[in-house]
């Protein structure tokens, strides 16, 4: 663990030169291929860094953070676009680039203070880090679990996962950089439909950097169509991308597979929407065809992908790991007073 923070203050430092050079360059480029040019030095490195940890839990949230959101963001400041302006602060510049926020709007009025930004956070962590445990726990007697049951639980283990890291990330940058998180999940249980699940429920900011850097340019020239298959297949080679980070394996074209599937679908199904708008199924029936499409399609493509790679050997590893540091850190922190009395 010593190793992992020493890393992650050379890496800071590193996306601090590089961001402090795109900012430059920007300045002083205008958008185009020039720009492109020479913000391509800050992209190699954001597609590097994962390779900097040895742990699964950094080089996943690099990869993601970095590597995915990160390097597109780039690719949009290139095109004069995006959350990345030159023009802002440098703190904040950083920021943008390499975390899922974005400037927080200033609201009057009693809406501001009746609520507490924080409270959410703070909720989703005290949820996440008491169940989450729970999870690690089960996945001992996982050879006696069904595959829908071993669905379930990852299911839920990925989606506390993420709710507890954005939420920390949250609670970390809120009332001090005047920054907030961009949404996360809304409650994908609810999704009626495959555009609802991926498009407004499901990790969000996925969508919020696809729609104005694949989607948007691609549907503007070959039609809505082909602006969903193509983000739903770009979706699906960076999410092998962050499972070869995390596992260092080559990709096996599953999970690939697996959105490019849902894009097909999520296409069949605007169509259908449009030329078939009289008659649609009605929410109590279509919440529950959506999640086990998406549960079923999971079973058979994405999470075999995860099996295979081991990847869910190696969190519960770290997870069990992270537990024994914390013990050891809890008996420290109880004997120093006594040491101290000595």
């Amino acid at each position: 663990m010593d190793g992992e923070l020493g890393n992650i203050l050379k890496v800071s430092a590193a996306v601090w030169a590089a961001m402090l050079y795109a900012r430059m360059a920007a300045r002083r480029i205008s958008p185009g291929a020039g720009r492109l040019a020479a913000l391509l030095p800050a992209v190699g490195l954001f597609y590097g860094i994962p390779f900097a940890f040895s742990t699964t839990t950094f080089r996943g949230s690099s990869g993601f953070f970095l590597s995915w959101l990160g390097t597109f963001k780039l690719f949009l400041l290139a095109a004069g676009r995006g959350p990345l302006d030159p023009s802002l602060p440098l703190l904040q510049f950083v920021c943008s680039a390499s975390l899922p926020v974005k400037l927080r709007q200033s609201t009057g009025g009693s809406k501001s203070k009746k609520q507490d930004p924080a409270s959410g956070p703070a909720r989703k962590i005290l949820v996440a880090g008491a169940v989450i445990p729970f999870i690690i726990y089960a996945y001992q007697f996982k050879e006696a679990m069904s595959r829908w049951q071993l669905l379930l639980l990852y299911t839920v283990h990925i989606y506390l996962s993420l709710e507890l890291l954005l939420a920390s990330v949250h609670a970390v940058i809120h009332g001090v950089l005047g920054m907030e998180m961009e949404p996360q999940v809304d409650r994908p249980y609810l999704a009626s439909s495959l555009r609802d699940f991926w498009g407004r429920r499901w990790n969000l900011m996925v969508p919020a950097i696809l729609r104005p850097s694949v989607y948007g340019p691609v549907r503007a020239r070959f039609g809505d169509a082909a602006g969903v298959l193509a983000s739903f297949l770009v979706s699906g080679l960076m999410h092998e991308l962050m499972f070869y980070y995390i596992m260092w394996q080559p990709p096996s074209g599953d999970v690939t597979a697996f959105f490019v599937l849902h894009g097909v679908c999520a296409g069949a199904e605007a169509w259908w929407g449009r030329h078939a708008g009289w008659w649609r199924p009605p929410r109590v029936l279509a919440v529950p065809l959506t999640l086990a499409f998406v549960g079923g399609t999971g079973l058979w493509l994405f999470f075999p992908a995860m099996i295979r790679g081991g990847l869910d050997a190696l969190v519960l590893q770290e997870c069990q790991g992270m537990v024994v540091l914390m013990e050891q850190a809890g008996r420290w922190l109880a004997a120093g007073p006594v040491l101290s009395s000595r």
